[in-house]
């Protein structure tokens, strides 16, 4: 064995992996062309679903989805004209939108079809499972820091949260904002993974 034929078998193992990734992001495209909406709609939808009050914005959509504002407004105006989101004014910002969704959007959100890609992974052994999140939250990072996207995570894992006093509530650092349980385990734009 040549001290070269190391190097190829983990280039060869990181290109399968690759060219895995690759079909399971086709499968689940392909998944998503269900109950009359299409993969970004079904996308957007998700995320509104997860988002929390500071991150349901058309502006911070975009980002998410990493797409232009002017598709992402595509996106919506879909989703409005379904029933599935309204837009209302952002009491904080006269000038801004909050995005919610409607109680036929969560009602659809029961049917969403990544259940299929959670009910797989679920099948898999737990130390299993656990090193494939960890792997592909790496892979992501990466690959998201060369496309300069958002970073976006769970307020609960967020270095920004911050304990109030010796009650069991918390509060976001950026805003000052008392956080309930169930905020902290949605989505936020401001997420930070690290303390910088």
């Amino acid at each position: 064995m040549t001290p070269m034929q190391p190097a190829h078998t983990e280039l060869e193992a990181a290109r399968h992996i690759a060219e895995l990734l690759d079909r399971l992001g086709r499968a689940t495209h392909a998944l998503q062309f269900v109950h009359g909406l299409n993969p970004a709609q079904w996308e957007a939808l998700r995320f509104l679903g997860r988002a929390n009050r500071y991150s349901r914005s058309p502006t911070i959509l975009a980002e998410y989805l990493g797409t232009t504002k002017g598709t992402a407004s595509q996106t919506l105006r879909a989703l409005e004209d379904k029933g599935y989101v309204r837009r209302c004014k952002d009491c904080a910002d006269r000038r801004g939108v909050t995005l919610e969704i409607t109680s036929e959007g969560r009602a659809l959100l029961d049917l969403d079809p990544m259940r299929d890609i959670e009910q797989a992974v679920a099948a898999l052994a737990a130390p299993c499972a656990a090193h494939l999140a960890e792997g592909l939250a790496q892979v992501l990072a990466k690959v998201r820091s060369r496309c300069r996207q958002g970073q976006f995570g769970v307020c609960e894992r967020c270095s920004h949260l911050v304990a109030a006093g010796e009650s069991q509530t918390t509060q976001c650092g950026l805003t000052g904002d008392t956080l309930s349980l169930d905020e902290r385990k949605l989505l936020c734009a401001n997420f930070s993974d690290c303390e910088c």
